[in-house]
């Protein structure tokens, strides 16, 4: 997978969708061409650990993702990987299950399908809302 470089490419996935792991947070963009390679960037913030312990961590969740990459990447979609301390505790065959079930996530809209939106803005809460016949959303009064 490629990989994210600048701000503001990590800017943009931030407003895609997340999935949220014990080990680490995935946000996934969809990008508006379809073709375009996947590309991954990986951050953990100082939170988590002086320059040793958030190394460790980047580098667990690189060779995770590294070798499930052909398996995890669809084109079309850009990802973004926030480490948490607890990808150093964490078994790495769990590691590797949790991240391939997050990128699965990501691909989906929040009704649970194929993400069909090309724009990479997130489904928003009234599109995801059930109304009635009247066009009311049940159990909301007027």
């Amino acid at each position: 997978m490629k990989r994210l470089k600048r701000r503001a490419e990590f800017l943009a996935v931030a407003r895609g969708v997340r999935s949220a792991r014990r080990a680490f947070v995935l946000q996934t963009l969809r990008l508006p061409d379809e073709t375009d390679e996947p590309r991954c960037g990986f951050t953990v913030s100082k939170k988590v650990g002086n320059a040793v312990v958030r190394n460790r961590v980047r580098r667990r969740l690189k060779e995770a993702i590294r070798l499930d990459a052909d398996d995890l990447g669809r084109p079309g979609f850009d990802h973004v990987v926030i480490g948490r301390r607890e990808a150093l505790a964490q078994p790495f065959a769990d590691l590797r299950a949790d991240l391939a079930g997050a990128f699965r996530q990501g691909r989906k809209d929040r009704r649970g399908r194929e993400a069909a939106a090309t724009t990479g803005e997130p489904v928003t809460a009234s599109e995801t809302s059930h109304r009635d016949a009247r066009g009311e959303t049940p159990g909301r009064t007027r």
